[in-house]
This record gives structure tokens, sequence and C-alpha cells, in this order.
């Protein structure tokens, strides 16, 4: 129980960043606000088979190259300090020359205005792509990359595929009310990204640790997950009432 509530904690974390990035997309192809569930929907589903496939193939290489955990580690260190690097950084989303939108308008594969909620269009005969079905096909490929980051951090807590896989998972069906409850508020928590970064870190140096015969239980982890999202959560209210008081 103890892993999967940490497990639990660490992927729900990882996706508020996943949160910013999907805002981002929303609002580079301006999609109706009205149409968010319709997309998130969609997105939780497929995030939920390839998470599937990433978890049980991750498990199936540790079993049998149980070394890979430490590749793990320094990549999640990576991450971490690339994310602490890029905190301060402005993401636009230029949506003609993304790689999807450019590979579907090549082909003429999809249409250049929304048709309501529809995923495809009939024009002319053919059916075609909307620009929503072109942003549920982004959202589903910015999960693929933050799946790199997420998995092998649960899997720094337990080795058990199922207790992995079902932490993961009820964390993801858990994103669209988190997508909806932060959208408004998001960019209060200045120091958030901050405080991910650290976390990345953590459980990359953990992952590491057993090299030099050094093990972090359950508990202890999860009690530094907390506190790092606390302390990233209240400083960033302190900071944002001080400023309040200046104005």
């Amino acid at each position: 129980a103890m892993e999967y509530l940490t497990g639990y904690l660490v992927e729900e974390s990882l996706s508020i960043d996943n949160i910013f990035v999907m805002l981002m997309i929303f609002m580079g192809f301006g999609v109706n606000k009205k149409y968010y569930h319709r997309v998130l929907f969609y997105g939780i589903l497929g995030a939920i088979i390839l998470r599937f496939t990433f978890i049980f193939a991750a498990s199936a290489l540790i079993q049998r190259f149980h070394w890979i955990l430490f590749i793990f580690g320094v990549f999640l260190i990576f991450s971490g300090v690339k994310m602490f690097l890029d905190r301060n950084k402005q993401e636009n989303l230029d949506v003609s020359s993304h790689p999807v939108v450019k590979f579907m308008a090549k082909r003429k594969l999809s249409t250049s205005e929304f048709f309501g909620h529809d995923f495809f269009h009939k024009i002319d005969g053919r059916w075609l792509c909307t620009p929503l079905f072109i942003v549920l096909l982004i959202i589903e490929f910015s999960d693929i990359i933050f799946a790199f980051d997420s998995i092998p951090a649960i899997f720094s807590i337990t080795q058990d595929p199922y207790i992995v896989f079902f932490s993961n998972i009820f964390a993801i069906l858990g994103l669209r009310s988190l997508f909806f409850m932060l959208e408004s508020v998001m960019d209060k928590f200045v120091y958030l990204k901050i405080g991910l970064s650290v976390l990345l870190s953590f459980i990359g140096i953990k992952m590491l640790l057993p090299l030099a015969g050094i093990e972090i239980g359950t508990f202890a982890s999860m009690m530094v997950i907390i506190g790092i999202l606390g302390i990233s959560i209240f400083a960033s209210l302190i900071r944002n009432k001080i400023i309040a008081k200046r104005g």
C-alpha cells in the first residue's frame, strides 16, 4: 500500500508539468474550452494503452537486466537538472511548424478549420482530420515524452509491474480533473517547476544509491516527496502574498 501511494504521488506530481504542456497545446490551436473534456477523455484512454505497453516492457527488461535501473537514475538526474535550468524559459508552440501539422498538411489529410467536436469531417467525398484530432495526436505524443520521466521514477519505488501500472493509471485517470482544477491558477505556483526538478533529481539519486550500499525506504521516500512539493507550493503562496501586499 505504501509503494502504491508513493508511486501515485510521484506520478500525480509529475503530471502537473504535463498539464502546462497540454494547456499550451490547447491555446496554441485555439481550441474552444467546451471541447477540452472530449480531447482529454480520449487522450487519457490512449495514454492508458501506451503506459501499459511501456511499463510491462520496462519491467521485463529490469527483471533481465537489473543495471537498467542505474541508467534510469542517471536519466532522471539529467531530466531534473534540465528542468531546473529551463524553469524560466518561455515555451511557445508554433502550430504551423509542428511536425504533426506539417505531415498532415503536406499529404492533405487534414482540414484547416474546426467542425464542432468532430475529429473527422467529410469534404468532397474524403474523410479528413480536423484540427481537434491533431490536438489529440500531439497530446498523445507529449504523454509519450513525459512517460520517459514518470515510469522510471515509479520503478525507483517498486519493481512490481502491477503496482507501477495501477499507481500510474489511477494518477492518469485523475489528470483530467487536475487539469480543470489547476487551469486557472497554475501561473501562481512559480516555484513548482523547481520543486519538480528537485523531485526528479532526488528519485534519480535514490536509484543510484544502492551502488554505494545505501537504501532509502518507501516511507522515507514518500515523506521527502511530500516535503519537496509542500515547500515549493508554500513558497509560491508566500511569494504571491508578498507581491500582493506590495501592489
